[in-house]
């Protein structure tokens, strides 16, 4: 049983640095900003060098780019009812697309946002219209990035706590451009969503089998994060595997369904480093221990 492990590594020194900081991880996949996650970045376009300094850097790495997840600007709220905030913020979806597709990589995720006070239903499609947008605007090259809803915990009016929503997200997008999106799974955020991930093997494959069936397809990539708070919480406050309200057996469990397999499952734990030096490639040492727990699984 092999299964595509990365995380999200430190980005100081640029691009190419996060993809050093996995290699020497001894990872197989890697997540990473492609413009600083703050701000809308609606203007950011990607430089034809530092593209190519990326790729060599991945070949160097033995990383596959389809195995490359770009996670987007946290700023991003596509299910704004306020009409400017989400022009915007499907405008830098686009360019997190187009900046994606231009590095290569398999997929970049994004948070939907919040609906405010706006009605659920229609704040679902509002993110589902801007997922269109983007397809729309940047064609598809030979790499097939997509575009990848990531379920969220659930805090306030946060939209995509359940399949339901993320599956009318999704019927939004034309049959035409439907292969070129989809979702993923944060597994602090089911936890924290309260959806129970947690009790047993049987409790969590009930979940994963739930996604599936009301959105139609498995998962695109999963985010392998332990929660500092308990279940039903609505908190997003990632633990290192072991150390959090989930526990390691769980990830046991994850990584022994098929569902894992052939995707990325990136790491967004706590790091031991704060700082990192812009010049320094080596693996911040509990991504390691990470990366090295979630192998002894298999």
């Amino acid at each position: 049983m092999t299964r595509i492990i990365g995380a999200h590594t430190p980005d100081a020194g640029g691009i190419v640095m996060a993809v050093r900081r996995a290699a020497a991880a001894q990872m197989d996949a890697l997540q990473c900003f492609t413009a600083p996650p703050t701000y809308y970045n609606e203007k950011v376009r990607s430089k034809p060098d530092r593209v190519a300094a990326f790729r060599e850097a991945l070949g160097i790495a033995g990383i596959a780019s389809r195995n490359v997840l770009v996670h987007g600007a946290y700023v991003l709220n596509t299910a704004s009812a306020e009409p400017e905030k989400a022009a915007r913020a499907a405008a830098g979806l686009a360019r997190e697309l187009e900046r994606s597709t231009a590095y290569g990589v398999g997929a970049c995720c994004f948070h939907p946002g919040s609906a405010g006070d706006s009605d659920p239903e229609e704040a679902c499609d509002r993110v589902g219209d801007a997922i269109r947008h983007a397809l729309e605007s940047v064609p598809e090259t030979e790499a097939g990035t997509r575009v990848l809803i990531e379920n969220t915990a659930g805090a306030g009016r946060t939209m995509g706590r359940s399949p339901e929503e993320i599956a009318r997200m999704l019927t939004r997008v034309p049959a035409e451009l439907r292969r070129r999106t989809g979702y993923g799974l944060d597994t602090c955020h089911l936890f924290a969503s309260g959806q129970d991930i947690a009790t047993s093997a049987e409790t969590q494959r009930a979940v994963l089998d739930r996604y599936e069936s009301v959105i139609g397809e498995r998962p695109g990539f999963i985010h392998c994060n332990d929660s500092q708070h308990p279940f039903g919480s609505n908190k997003d406050r990632h633990a290192l595997i072991g150390e959090g309200a989930i526990g390691a057996e769980p990830f046991r469990w994850l990584l022994a369904d098929p569902r894992s397999e052939g995707i990325p499952l990136i790491l967004e734990t706590p790091q031991e480093r704060k700082e990192v030096a812009e010049e320094d490639a080596t693996a911040d040492p509990w991504d390691e221990k990470m990366v090295i727990l979630l192998r002894s699984f298999l």
